[in-house]
């Protein structure tokens, strides 16, 4: 039987996917600073994910989806992923400032819903970040890129997608006019700043932030539509 699930809850999956992803595993420090809640708010809703068998969390090693918290995770990411190009493709909002906006519409969208609104779209493969929208069986599929921090100085590279969509973080980004597509090189760098050419202009952006940036070497084909 499928579990009900708080709009908290559903969040919870949401970010413990991302970290999960990123590091093998979400340490409740990590969880508490993405979903900005104090500690003990998010020992407790681990212990009632747990109680539902959506997660595991070993203590000093963090905590990871079951198979079944996982799917309920790409639902949740797909549902927002859709939101967010909802909100760039037919109501024109500016890519850098729907993630806020899509968090809220992404537990409100029922299955039809989002099949009607994926039909509408045109089937879309990334989100407005260049991140992959999953498909309905859950299946995701990512480019093989490498971090703009790991990038050769002086080779040119595509911006294929932002991870961390916090809002800040993008608002840097689109101030650069650094989004999905975009041609980049590495000018200069240093242990806390990249000066890059984008577009033709130069720019300074922190490692902190270009350690999200995910690009490809220029001329490799992308799937993103």
């Amino acid at each position: 039987m499928q579990v009900e699930l708080s709009q908290e809850a559903e969040e919870y999956l949401e970010a413990i996917y991302r970290l999960q992803k990123r590091d093998g595993a979400a340490k409740t420090n990590e969880l508490s600073q993405t979903l900005h809640v104090v500690p003990g708010s998010i020992t407790n809703t681990i212990e009632h994910l747990e109680s539902h068998s959506l997660v595991t969390h070993v203590p000093y090693r963090g905590v990871r989806l079951t198979g079944e918290g996982e799917k309920i995770a790409l639902s949740v990411i797909r549902r927002h992923r859709l939101a967010e190009r909802l909100l760039t493709d037919i109501l024109k909002a500016e890519w850098s400032n729907v993630h806020e906006d899509a968090c809220l519409l992404e537990h409100a969208m029922t299955p039809r819903v989002v099949a009607l609104l994926e039909e509408r779209l045109g089937y879309p493969k990334c989100c407005p970040h260049g991140n992959p929208i999953p498909t309905e069986t859950g299946a995701i599929k990512e480019q093989t890129c490498l971090a703009l921090t790991e990038a050769t100085q002086g080779e040119s590279y595509i911006v294929d997608r932002i991870e961390d969509e916090e809002p800040e973080n993008l608002r840097i980004l689109a101030e650069k006019n650094i989004k999905p597509e975009t041609q980049i090189r590495i000018t200069k760098r240093d242990s806390q700043q990249l000066t890059l050419l984008v577009e033709g202009k130069e720019y300074h952006l922190n490692t902190g932030v270009a350690a999200n940036v995910y690009v490809r070497k220029a001329g490799r084909h992308s799937n993103a539509i």
